[in-house]
């Protein structure tokens, strides 16, 4: 009688639990099919604006591509109805939204080759570039924004905050041309010891080649660490500073642990959710890479081809980078998203 009364307790025991359990798992669910909704809302709002945003850039697309070279009414007219710039606008939407969901992305008009493959022979060098600055600015950027924060008032703090103002207030595309103008060509005793621009010298191979590579890359990776690493700084010290009040804080210091153990266990986890949300869109950065210090040290990638497609301007060109880079921001917000519960379980219930 005993025993069947303590296994009848235990069941309904595990009732609440098990009902717990089953409720957080449907408010994660639909907290997952919310944001899923709003990502796929975002690029459909990225698609409309794409088309019409670049509609508006004065110049002729036609005239662009047959500047300098003699061409008559007829040809001019065979040229818009080539590349379907004689059609009526909605038209042309409805034919870019359909074609870009099916994952085309129109033809260059510079170019004469297909969107999506000038896109793909980019995309290496500037993951190459922008992905070892993101990961590099980062961890600079936490480390010495949770020094900063846990000695909030020190002379460290107030150096490294002062001198991540500057930085983040620099235009880096001006940091850049200082850096070419200091470390390329020269100034007073410094040497120009880097490329002024460029991937490789183009004739190297094996070893020499990568070491030619990275050579090119320092002043580029410099000049985009210098301005990302103030932003995940000011943003990780901010975030700490507001965790350091906390009761918790002051139990966990009441049980005897040692300050880095509460700093690194309890307090520094909790102030992470800006910062993840800040280093995921650093990341859909690395896809969109930096239009104008790729520009400035002309590197092959997707700035570059970018600001290129601009000057035409080559529409379908431009509008495909910008899906491509508005997407990447979306989809790295949408993982940011997605992590905040298994950072913070309170996220999402």
């Amino acid at each position: 009688m005993s025993t069947t009364s303590t296994t009848s307790t235990t069941a309904v025991a595990r009732v609440p639990e098990a009902r717990a359990a089953s409720g957080s798992a449907r408010a994660y669910l639909q907290y997952v099919a919310g944001k899923l909704g709003g990502a796929a809302i975002s690029l459909l709002a990225v698609l409309v604006t794409s088309f019409f945003l670049f509609r508006i850039i004065p110049g002729d697309p036609v005239k662009a591509m047959t500047h300098g070279m003699p061409t008559s009414a007829e040809q001019m007219a065979t040229l818009r109805r080539q590349f379907g710039l004689d059609k009526p606008m909605w038209q042309q939407f409805t034919d870019y939204c359909t074609s870009a969901l099916t994952g085309d992305l129109g033809i260059s008009y510079q170019f004469h080759a297909p969107v999506g493959d000038l896109i793909a022979q980019k995309v290496p060098a500037t993951l190459l570039l922008t992905g070892v600055a993101v990961v590099v600015y980062s961890a600079i950027g936490l480390w010495l924004g949770t020094r900063s924060a846990w000695r909030h008032g020190s002379l460290g703090d107030k150096l490294n905050t002062g001198v991540a103002l500057t930085l983040w207030s620099v235009p880096g595309f001006w940091l850049g041309l200082l850096l070419i103008i200091t470390f390329s060509v020269g100034i007073g005793p410094v040497p120009g010891i880097f490329p002024t621009g460029g991937m490789e010298s183009g004739n190297e191979s094996g070893f020499a080649y990568v070491a030619d590579v990275a050579h090119h890359m320092v002043l580029p990776v410099l000049t985009l660490v210098a301005v990302g690493y103030a932003q995940t700084l000011l943003v990780m010290r901010s975030s700490l500073l507001d965790e350091m009040g906390s009761d918790y804080l002051t139990t966990a210091r009441a049980k005897g642990l040692r300050d880095d153990v509460v700093r690194r266990r309890h307090a520094v986890p909790n102030a992470l959710l800006p910062t993840v949300t800040m280093v995921f869109i650093n990341l859909g950065h690395v896809a969109a890479g930096s239009i104008l210090v790729e520009t400035v040290f002309s590197w092959p990638g997707l700035g570059g081809l970018f600001y290129q497609a601009l000057s035409v301007p080559d529409l379908p060109l431009v509008q495909g980078l910008f899906v491509v880079f508005a997407g990447a921001m979306i989809i790295m917000n949408l993982l940011a998203d997605l992590m905040y519960p298994l950072l913070d379980p309170r996220v999402g219930r």
